[in-house]
């Protein structure tokens, strides 16, 4: 989802942009430190004209905490306190998995789901633990990510990305990151770590965001 702005606003954010290509090319910082989706977010955006900085070229940057109810309120929180820091345009991103047979859960409270610095397969354990009653044909579920491109003003526009699925019964594959050992994506017999990135790429819900946001950086540069 695409925020809705007043024209005068679309206007100053395609001058931000226009002006940040004045040497032909833009620079990003990714907002955050975590290599996969760094890694991801940068594989998504290969071909375009910008330089892609990540938080580790900016050690004096501090640690955004993600206190916010919403996955749009944490990402447009962590891109607007980057951009401010380094004085760049700044892409954040939150995300998680919300289970429907779980009201939701883990929601927002995906990464840190068993605790503060538990890790991957801890969340995921706990995760099957929750819903080992629960039948297949109402294990469904769907990742969320909204990314937001923030400005040093203060300025940002946001896109969300989703990916329908359910979830299995035991971590299957080596690839990916987070929930994907246990999240097969609708119409798939494979969990996303079982799939290559290009795969997974196409189906994610970072992906659909990321997707997005290359669409309005374009139509915004080329003025469309």
């Amino acid at each position: 989802m695409e925020i809705l702005c007043p024209s005068f606003y679309i206007t100053y954010l395609s001058f931000s942009i226009s002006y940040a290509m004045l040497w032909g090319f833009m620079e990003i910082v990714l907002a955050t430190r975590n290599k996969k989706k760094v890694e991801e977010m940068s594989r998504i955006l290969e071909g375009m004209d910008i330089v892609i900085r990540t938080l580790d070229d900016f050690p004096s940057c501090p640690e955004v905490e993600e206190d916010k109810d919403t996955f749009e309120g944490n990402a447009v929180k962590k891109a607007i306190s980057i951009a401010e820091c380094t004085n760049k345009i700044a892409v954040a991103d939150d995300s998680g998995l919300e289970v429907y047979a779980l009201n939701g859960a883990p929601g927002v409270m995906s990464a840190r789901y068993s605790g503060e610095n538990t890790g991957d397969a801890a969340n995921i354990e706990k995760l099957l633990d929750e819903m080992r009653d629960i039948p297949d044909e109402k294990r469904v579920a769907r990742f969320v990510c909204c990314i937001a491109l923030a400005f040093p003003a203060g300025n940002f526009v946001t896109f969300v990305g989703f990916a329908e699925g359910k979830i299995g019964i035991e971590p299957r594959g080596r690839m990916g990151f987070g929930y994907d050992p246990v999240f097969y994506p609708a119409g798939y017999g494979r969990t996303f770590a079982e799939m290559t990135p290009g795969e997974k790429d196409a189906l994610s819900h970072r992906g659909k965001a990321i997707e997005k946001l290359k669409d309005y950086l374009t139509r915004t540069i080329s003025g469309d």
